[in-house]
């Protein structure tokens, strides 16, 4: 079953009002937007939960589900070609910047992410890392600068990184077909999904200004081109000297993810950005 090219979701809706009112005729009070931005991300999962009960199952025995590798590899080979023209040319260029400016972007970035991070941990119930990223959020977006500083690790709050991919998985929904998007890489349907929801909720993003908003985006990518020059050797050997750079990736991947939900043991993962040399 082919996904759908694009959703008919809106990624920035706190510039319109619910179904297009300013007011609520009862009460007279202003229809915020983030009424709009909770019925998209609903929408959004409705869409996986359709997208997901679908797709064939993996054959048994099989480490993985690709019903679409030919549109895969081609995107793979789309993004290797960004990757060579852009990404990796990149993160050289940013690697010379010095680390702690680096660091304090890297921060910034997580920390804007942290609210997110929050809403999953409420929806899967975890309320021990709810109370932590609250607080996390909030030490850091005041003594740490509006997050630059991770003042919040000082202190022994370390955050654990979740999405809501996870919260699929812990609502038992499978992970279905594996993908690969345009300039993203690797997934898989319910990681997908996870990232279609993230965008049609972001709850920071509904109060906050918008050039702060494209701060935190640009905060992130860049912590990631930073991380594709930190690792830039391994990723290298992965992507340009193996003999099928795509079944590489798609591997890697889905043993790493499954290793990080449970799913299996840590044997049987490989972390293509741990040192081989390490003692």
């Amino acid at each position: 079953m082919p996904l759908p090219a694009v959703l008919p979701l809106d990624r920035h809706p706190v510039d319109h009002y619910y179904y297009g009112e300013s007011t609520d005729e009862r009460s007279g009070f202003p229809l915020f937007p983030v009424r709009q931005h909770i019925v998209s991300a609903f929408s959004a999962v409705i869409l996986a939960t359709s997208l997901l009960s679908g797709c064939a199952k993996a054959p048994a025995g099989a480490q993985f589900n690709d019903p679409f590798e030919q549109q895969n590899r081609a995107v793979h080979a789309a993004n290797l070609k960004l990757d060579q023209a852009v990404v990796r040319p990149s993160s050289k260029v940013y690697s010379v910047i010095p680390a702690p400016v680096q660091q304090g972007i890297s921060n910034f970035g997580d920390n804007f992410a942290t609210p997110g991070m929050m809403v999953n941990a409420l929806l899967q119930g975890d309320m021990e890392h709810l109370v932590e990223h609250t607080f996390r959020f909030a030490i850091n977006t005041t003594f740490g600068i509006g997050g630059l500083l991770d003042a919040a690790d000082a202190i022994g709050l370390h955050g654990k990184d979740t999405d809501f991919g996870q919260t699929l998985h812990v609502w038992g929904v499978g992970e279905g077909p594996y993908v690969e998007l345009p300039f993203y890489g690797p997934s898989t349907v319910r990681d997908t999904t996870g990232l279609i929801v993230y965008f049609a909720l972001n709850p920071l993003g509904n109060v906050v200004p918008k050039s702060v908003n494209t701060a935190g985006t640009v905060a992130k990518i860049a912590s990631k081109i930073g991380d594709r020059g930190r690792y830039s050797d391994t990723v290298d050997s992965i992507l340009y000297e193996s003999a099928d750079s795509y079944a590489q990736a798609r591997i890697l991947y889905l043993q790493n993810r499954r290793f990080e939900l449970g799913e299996v043991a840590a044997d049987d993962t490989f972390d293509p950005y741990e040192d081989p040399y390490a003692q």
